[in-house]
């Protein structure tokens, strides 16, 4: 049952909205860092304040079809995105390091960046599901 709760139409949605969000991101994160060789840690923020915005009102009133507004829940969605970003990039830059660790640097970081996508969207999900655009189901 848990699992038919947090895999419903909200989280097929949480994905489209993912989905807008990854490909505007990744293409600012990823130029950053191969075309701009700007670092790991500039490239990965640049894409998360930009999107984040984009994210908020696309959440809010497309996935979890919240109307209501408070201070409370534009701060507790930037603390879940800075929760969800530091936990995801701090976890998997050293994790790839030790995995790959007789590859390239390049290698590594990209592959670290794309790791850390996929940790980020497991833990925002979670965040702003059950605790910034909860409802009472």
């Amino acid at each position: 049952m848990i699992f038919n709760y947090f895999f419903d139409k909200k989280f097929f949605k949480f994905l489209i909205v993912g989905i807008i969000n990854t490909v505007t991101g990744s293409a600012i994160m990823f130029m950053l860092y191969n075309a701009a060789h700007l670092s790991y840690w500039v490239s990965s923020v640049c894409n998360y304040a930009v999107t984040s915005i984009l994210s908020f009102f696309l959440n809010k009133y497309f996935t979890f079809k919240v109307r209501k507004w408070s201070v409370l829940m534009a701060f507790s969605f930037i603390l879940t995105i800075a929760f969800s970003y530091i936990t995801a990039y701090g976890i998997s830059k050293p994790l790839i390091n030790f995995l790959l660790s007789g590859f390239s640097v390049r290698l590594r970081e990209n592959t670290a960046l794309f790791t850390g996508m996929c940790l980020f969207t497991v833990i925002n999900y979670t965040g702003q599901r059950f605790i910034v655009f909860k409802k009472n189901e």
